[in-house]
């Protein structure tokens, strides 16, 4: 146990999101997702798991020590609905409010269409598999950066 980090972040996470630089991208994904075969092709290219967590729960994780990117649209991206890209299901609301609170202001995330969302992931850094189990809890953060300040 570590003071100050969040318990639900194990060390295969930890060392994932420190390794990341500025903006690589990290694919947060439920159970249904082709976690095993996208992540072979990230540039991890092994798999991380944050079981029997939510996708909010496990976001509000990473985003108590991951900045977002500041520079970019699609510093936050989600998985549409197929067939109804601008419906937002209850596991993406959470995963917004999740970013918003760590923002400190609302931070829209910026929806990509299935298959797109799978070629993106592909090119990834890491994949986290959580236990995530409604659909569309699929998700890809861009890593920002800590000012010399912060």
């Amino acid at each position: 146990m570590l003071k100050g980090i969040d318990s639900k972040l194990n060390a295969d996470v930890l060392h994932c999101l420190r390794a990341m630089g500025h903006g690589d991208a990290l694919v947060i994904c439920d159970t249904n997702f082709p976690a095993e075969s996208v992540a072979r092709d990230t540039g991890l290219g092994t798999l991380l798991r944050m079981e029997n967590l939510t996708c909010g729960e496990a976001i509000g994780s990473i985003l108590s020590i991951l900045p977002l990117d500041t520079f970019v649209d699609d510093f936050a991206m989600r998985m549409e609905v197929v067939d109804a890209p601008d419906e937002i299901p209850a596991t993406q609301q959470e995963v917004q409010d999740q970013i918003n609170l760590a923002e400190g202001k609302p931070r829209p995330m910026i929806s990509v269409e299935r298959f797109a969302f799978y070629d993106l992931a592909r090119k990834s850094y890491a994949v986290i598999q959580t236990g995530e189990r409604r659909f569309y809890g699929c998700f890809i953060l861009r890593k920002g950066v800590i000012g010399p300040k912060e």
